[in-house]
């Protein structure tokens, strides 16, 4: 049980660290082209770590999450809205949950 409150501390240590130091330490804009872009991109990049698995493991059968992948990415490149994509996607998984 002891470890448990250490662990816990530890834990609250690194998330404190990880939001304090960089507003301790950066007080000006930053003006660096490459590190400007990394930051944009770093919330688009963890959302896409976090649902990809989950959008290839949903269906039960990889190819069938693949293939409705495949399809929403392919919609969304010639301007389909969100609510089209999730539609030819869910689509997609339900007749392909038909073929086997």
């Amino acid at each position: 049980m002891h470890n448990n409150y250490l662990y816990i501390l530890i834990m609250f240590a690194v998330t404190y660290a990880i939001r304090v130091v960089p507003m301790t330490l950066i007080r000006k804009p930053i003006e660096n082209r490459f590190v400007k872009s990394f930051l944009y991109y770093v919330p688009y990049v963890t959302l896409a770590v976090m649902t990809f698995p989950a959008i290839v493991d949903a269906s039960g059968a990889w190819w069938v999450g693949a293939l409705a992948l495949i399809a929403g990415a392919v919609a969304a490149w010639f301007g389909a809205g969100l609510f089209p994509v999730a539609a030819i996607c869910c689509g997609i998984v339900f007749a392909c949950s038909f073929l086997g």
